[in-house]
């Protein structure tokens, strides 16, 4: 705990599993309390809470659809309540095509309902995030707020048309967040992954087309995936005084892939 984050407030949507786990448990070891967010994993984001706590941090769980308002206003609000505070906030709920639970389509034969899911949980799931976060954060002229967006839309690929349209779309939906916040002393930055390991969407990839998966990786140059731990450490290092000068700023995370 040598960050200066100990007893501070972390919001962390998607938090039942993969990156979010991960970085909900970063958070933790920071001495912050985290509010571990998720909406159909819940038996997952109750496994985050008790890792937490059985190295002796402190978490709850909140569920949540972020793509609902009423909700998402309830959950920042119930957070709050619990912990006094927000202080940080990791909005990275997100859904994209793994070939197993959503099918990979041609912009041509993308189904609408396929299209709106996306731009619902990724784009206006953030948005929606953002807007309470943010009011929250404003009433103390403090807040460090980071979202997920992809590499994927740094580099699209073919088939993932609605994923990288709602991630791409997010990159500026942050910039426009740390313009207006930074008056209030809020940072607002947002990271870009590559093909991360031990997440729902690597696993599925690579067990629907393992030969997709190694293509893949042949494009990275540091030649492998990585790791949520190298994820959540970024996610921290933007969260804390380290980096009280960044803001607005697009973090790619990928081994070198957009650089491609």
């Amino acid at each position: 705990m040598t960050r200066g984050m100990q007893d501070k407030v972390a919001l962390v949507t998607g938090g039942a599993s993969g990156i979010g786990r991960v970085t909900a448990q970063a958070f933790a070891r920071e001495g912050v309390k985290v509010i571990v967010v998720s909406d159909v994993n819940i038996q997952g984001a109750e496994e985050t809470v008790r890792l937490i706590k059985d190295t002796g941090g402190e978490a709850t769980f909140i569920k949540c659809d972020v793509s609902k308002a009423q909700e998402v206003e309830a959950m920042v609000n119930k957070g709050v309540e619990i912990y006094g505070s927000l202080d940080y906030a990791f909005n990275n709920a997100g859904i994209g095509p793994d070939g197993k639970r959503i099918k990979v389509f041609p912009i041509t034969d993308c189904p609408e309902e396929l299209w709106d899911r996306m731009l619902d949980v990724n784009l206006k799931g953030v948005w929606l995030c953002m807007k309470y976060e943010i009011k929250q954060m404003v009433t103390r002229k403090h807040g460090v707020i980071v979202n997920t967006s992809s590499v994927g839309a740094l580099r699209p690929i073919p088939g993932f048309g609605p994923y990288a349209a709602s991630k791409a779309g997010l990159i500026v939906l942050t910039k426009t967040a740390a313009l207006e916040c930074a008056p209030f002393g809020i940072r607002v930055n947002v990271i870009c992954p590559g093909l991360t390991a031990r997440t729902q969407l690597a696993d599925n990839l690579s067990s629907a087309n393992p030969e997709e998966k190694e293509q893949m990786l042949k494009a990275v140059p540091l030649g492998r995936m990585g790791e949520p731990e190298e994820i959540a450490e970024a996610v921290i290092w933007l969260c804390s005084d380290s980096a009280s000068f960044i803001t607005g700023h697009v973090m790619p995370i990928d081994g070198g892939l957009a650089a491609t």
